[in-house]
């Protein structure tokens, strides 16, 4: 189906940051709201929801582009050689495990639709996706689950970035990619923490109900 060409893969790369990147981004500034409680985390619901052309933006924008890198990503993970076991030096390991996460994040990605953004669709008041989160983080079993797509995916986009940035010539050098690889693991590591924060505060009793908005 794919040949692994260089057009290919540069524009696996490229839209492993933008859009996707940048999704994954916005994503976690909105969830993070919900830790200041359910009005602030509908404001920033209502405000995306909000943005002209909404449905074209989310297709053009976020959904296309995701489909073509998970895709894509699914075939990479399924004809790369990894060599882990005998070559089990640092950036092998973090090549195995890209291509690991990569597998998770896109189940996961599609679990999490399928639950919020698919459920919206099918006719789901928008109002009611705090409560519908609540129910989500509130079962045991979804939250660990969520725990694990959550730090696969960041994972996968902090890991992605340092070869992003090696593939595109942007740090050259042994020296400038150790740089990068603590740079890029730290976001990895705070990222993980904001997100999980995000999705616990989604267990307070608050969002069992829908928030009353206030006008301004």
């Amino acid at each position: 189906m794919f040949r692994n060409s260089y057009f290919s893969r540069k524009l696996h790369s490229l839209l492993g940051v933008i859009p996707v990147g940048f999704f994954l981004i916005e994503h976690l500034l909105t969830n993070y709201s919900a830790t200041h409680g359910p009005a602030k985390f509908m404001e920033h619901v209502n405000w995306l929801h909000e943005l002209p052309l909404v449905l074209l933006l989310e297709i053009v924008g976020i959904w296309l582009p995701l489909l073509y890198h998970a895709v894509y990503g699914l075939y990479v993970a399924y004809t790369a050689k990894n060599n882990v076991s005998n070559y089990g030096y640092f950036r092998n390991q973090m090549f195995f495990l890209q291509r690991v996460t990569g597998v998770i994040t896109f189940l996961f990605v599609a679990f999490h639709f399928f639950q919020t953004r698919f459920q919206i669709t099918l006719g789901l008041p928008q109002e009611e996706i705090g409560i519908q989160m609540h129910n989500i983080a509130s079962n045991s079993v979804f939250f660990v689950l969520y725990c694990i797509g959550i730090v696969s995916a960041v994972f996968h986009f902090s890991n992605g970035m340092w070869s992003f940035l090696v593939s595109w010539g942007i740090t050259i050098g042994p020296r400038a990619q150790r740089v990068s690889s603590v740079i890029w693991m730290v976001v990895f590591v705070i990222m993980s923490i904001l997100f999980i924060m995000s999705l616990s505060a989604f267990v307070n009793p608050e969002f069992q109900s829908v928030p009353q908005m206030t006008k301004g």
